[in-house]
Parts: structure tokens; sequence; C-alpha cells
């Protein structure tokens, strides 16, 4: 029917209206794949040199040294996981709480300025948390919570924690990756919860269900899809984030499991060697991106295959 509209409008035949459509659409779609292989294949061209130099040892190696020529991932691969792992750690529960309050339980008053308030900061430039956790947290973690932890908490003397530190370090680029993928999170779950059909909650209370049965029964449930969506919406970000951890981790890199410790990410390493980088150096910096980019598209796998199995649980096709 709107293709006729549009064709007695524009006195285009619908069945030439309806073709161009397709192709319009299927090159779209063409693009986006033809995007996504011309990635891999350009970072494995000129990841080769490294490859064959190194072997899987480039991945389990903790040695990087640019005078040697000799290059290791690991101590980035696993600072990128470590630093991932806290920011969804954190994040993941504070948007979902965020999310449910503001939906279920928040006044217009409150509601409104929060939601603007959520918009604004996933707006805010990575390099301005950056510097704001440069200047300002970081000698926060130094004089308050790293002593507090190590301190107080007596953590000092578990492996993961340590009793040196400088503000520096996993735990510091952790929290302010969970400050930024916080409000992506909980504003696409915000909205998600919104589009739960408001007849499915008004038949529930009217069953006498309680407003927390209504939020886990009913809300949670109808939004899991979007939920999970969300999630994997933020880790993926959470995993090539380069200028706020530049700025706070320390850029070391030497393997370190503790928190309180200065290590690297796949994306601080990449941002920090690039400009200087030539030979079988930079195909190192290659191989680094490539072992990214396999990490975030393993992530959207395992997410996609995540989504499904909820899906079928819930009696969805």
């Amino acid at each position: 029917m709107k293709s006729e509209l549009i064709s007695r409008k524009y006195l285009i035949p619908p069945e030439l209206s309806d073709r161009v459509f397709k192709i319009i659409t299927a090159i779209a779609a063409f693009v986006v794949i033809a995007l996504m292989v011309a990635f891999f294949v350009q970072l494995v061209w000129y990841s080769m040199p490294s490859i064959r130099q190194f072997g899987f040892k480039f991945i389990i190696s903790t040695e990087w040294d640019p005078v040697k020529n000799v290059f290791g991932a690991l101590p980035s691969i696993v600072g990128t996981l470590i630093t991932t792992s806290i920011a969804v750690a954190i994040a993941v529960p504070i948007s979902f709480i965020a999310a449910m309050f503001l939906v279920e339980s928040a006044p217009p008053c409150i509601q409104i300025p929060v939601s603007y308030a959520l918009d604004l900061l996933a707006a805010i430039p990575s390099i301005i948390f950056g510097m704001w956790g440069l200047f300002v947290f970081v000698p926060f973690m130094q004089d308050y919570i790293q002593p507090f932890l190590a301190e107080t908490l007596h953590l000092k003397s578990l492996p993961v924690f340590g009793d040196v530190y400088n503000g520096f370090g996993f735990l510091t680029a952790g929290l302010i990756l969970a400050l930024m993928i916080l409000p992506f999170i909980c504003a696409v779950m915000r909205d998600v919860f919104k589009m739960v059909p408001a007849v499915l909650k008004e038949s529930a209370f009217g069953a006498g269900a309680t407003s927390w049965e209504v939020s886990m029964g009913i809300t949670m449930k109808y939004g899991a899809r979007g939920m999970l969506g969300a999630v994997f919406l933020g880790l993926g970000r959470a995993v090539g984030e380069t200028m706020a951890v530049l700025f706070i981790i320390g850029n070391s890199q030497n393997l370190s499991y503790s928190l309180f410790s200065g290590g690297t990410t796949i994306a601080a390493t990449l941002a920090n060697n690039f400009a200087e980088a030539d030979g079988i150096f930079m195909s190192s910096l290659f191989e680094l991106g490539l072992i990214l980019l396999a990490m975030s598209f393993c992530i959207q796998i395992v997410g996609q295959l995540w989504l499904n199995r909820v899906s079928r649980k819930m009696g969805e096709r």
C-alpha cells in the first residue's frame, strides 16, 4: 500500500519502486559485511610478519622490548580483560537498579532531570573522562580509596590488591570505565523497561502482585533481551576504550594481577606506540589490533547466542 502511494506521488511504477528499495537495502547490508571483512583482511595482511616471526608465542609472551624487536601481547590482553571485568561488574547492577527506579518508582520531577543527565553523560567524550580521572580521581584514589582498601580493610595481604599504590592501576581504570559505560547501559535499559505494555503490569497489580513482583516478574522478564543487549553494548565499548584508560592505567608493559598495579590494555598500547613504530614493531601492533577485533567479535557472538537462548526459554522463536 505504501509503495503504491509513493509511486502515485512521484509517478514511479510500483514494480520499479519495490525493486529500487530492495536494491538500496541490499547494498546497505552488503556494505556492512564488506567493511567487516575489509577490517579483518587488512589487519591480517599487516600482521603477517609478526605472525610468522612470533607465532602463537606472541599471545602468551610477556616480553615487550622495542629495542630487541621482541613483543608479547599477554600483558595487554590481561589488562583489557581485568579493566573490562571491573567496569561491567560495577556498571551493570547500578544501571539496572537506576533504570528500574526511573521507570517504576521515580516521580516526574526526578525522572526527567535524571534521564537528561544520563543522556548528557553518554555524550561526554572519553578524553574528558581521562582528564578528570587523571587530575581528580587518581589523587582521590591514592589518598582515600586505596588506603581504605589496603589498610582499613586489611586487603593488602591479598595478592589481588597488594600494599603498593599510587592512585593509578587497573582498579582506577576499571572504575572510570564503569562511569563511562553506565549511562549507555542505563539509558538502553530504561527505554526497554518503558516499552513493557502497561496492561501487563496492571493485570499483575490487579491479581495482587506487589511492586517488587511486578518489576521482577513482568518488567524484567519482558525486557530481558533488551537488557542483555544493553550489557553487551557497554561491554563492547569498555573493551575498546582508549583515551580514558591511557591517562590512568599506568602504561606498564609488565604483567601484574594486582588491582593496585599499573598496566596497560590493547587499545592503550596501540595509542602509545603507533606513532613511532615501523617494521616488525608496526606489524606487532597490527596483530594486537587483530586480537582486539577478534575479542570484540567473539563478545558479539556470545551475546547473540545468549540472546537466542533467552528467547527460546521465554518461548520465542
